[in-house]
């Protein structure tokens, strides 16, 4: 086993981040049959690092009874998901990044395929987009799922089948430009995707399986739910302002066309709402304005 915490200078090849915590009943078998796929797929180099982040269990012994080449890397203390993959960014030796996850929910034999179509295609990002034949995916997450996809395709203007899918492809030196957009937590992925798209990268998707995992979730439903759509709101403020202001100038706009009927031709006297309503409309438009400039600065 191969413990290396300090960072080697970036060069042609393939990195790949596995965070961890309190993965003790997968994290074994994940690694070998890990680099099984990666030495039987002729991918060289490539190196494995592990990001334990601070795990309370028999995570560590796990890791080195699988006993493969690795880069260990321990955090003191419990950081998060997108701490972990932040850690992985900085000590990663290639210039290409692959991400998965420990639990065994991600079908990692096919990151082959999707290096293959990565380097064919000429991408900036592939994504094991969650839509093949085998998918186990809890009902209660398909609900807020569907609205945050809707609201992130209204974002990015595209169709986005997986928005957060933990098994992608990606080029190291773009993802460092927006390494100080991305959260500690579990909205890594959807900040990613968005930073990519909204800066009109390619991005791809291939469809993989997904299967049920091994130990307990770490997603709190809710919690991580409102937090999608708080981070969100923000991409879009960063990087699409008007996409997300111009609705609600739209809708003012019509309230203020309503009260200045209604005054004008029903009371035929103009109330505060009448006056107040376009000035809020059209300080809004102008705010919007404003923003959408200086993002695309």
């Amino acid at each position: 086993m191969i413990n290396m915490n300090t960072p080697i200078a970036e060069k042609e090849g393939l990195s790949i981040i596995i965070p961890v915590y309190n993965e003790e009943r997968a994290i074994r078998r994940t690694l070998i049959d890990l680099q099984e796929t990666l030495d039987h797929s002729g991918i060289q180099p490539y190196e494995i690092l592990v990001i334990n982040d601070s795990s309370c269990d028999h995570t560590d012994q796990e890791i080195q009874a699988a006993n493969i080449p690795c880069r260990i890397i321990t955090h003191k203390s419990n950081k998060g998901y997108g701490a972990s993959i932040k850690t992985g960014l900085r000590h990663a030796c290639y210039n290409t990044i692959a991400i998965t996850d420990a639990d065994g929910t991600y079908p990692n034999q096919k990151i082959p395929d999707l290096y293959a179509h990565y380097r064919q295609q000429q991408l900036n990002m592939v994504v094991g987009a969650r839509t093949g034949k085998n998918v186990t995916y809890p009902f209660i997450k398909k609900i807020p799922k569907f609205f945050i996809l809707a609201l992130a395709n209204y974002i990015a203007g595209t169709k986005i089948p997986d928005i957060n899918s933990g098994l992608r492809i990606f080029d190291k030196p773009i993802a460092l430009k927006f390494f100080n957009l991305y959260p500690d937590g579990f909205s890594f992925t959807i900040t990613i995707t968005m930073s990519m798209l909204c800066r009109g990268y390619d991005v791809d998707y291939m469809a993989i399986d997904y299967f049920t995992r091994t130990g307990v979730s770490k997603i709190s439903p809710i919690k991580d739910t409102l937090e999608f759509f708080s981070l969100l709101s923000k991409i879009a403020v960063f990087f699409n302002p008007m996409k997300l202001f111009m609705p609600f100038v739209g809708l003012l706009a019509l309230i203020s066309l309503a009260f200045m009927i209604k005054d004008v031709f029903i009371v035929h006297n103009l109330s505060q709402s009448s006056v107040l309503f376009p000035i809020l409309t059209v300080m809004i438009f102008f705010m919007s304005l404003i923003a959408d400039m200086i993002s695309k600065k």
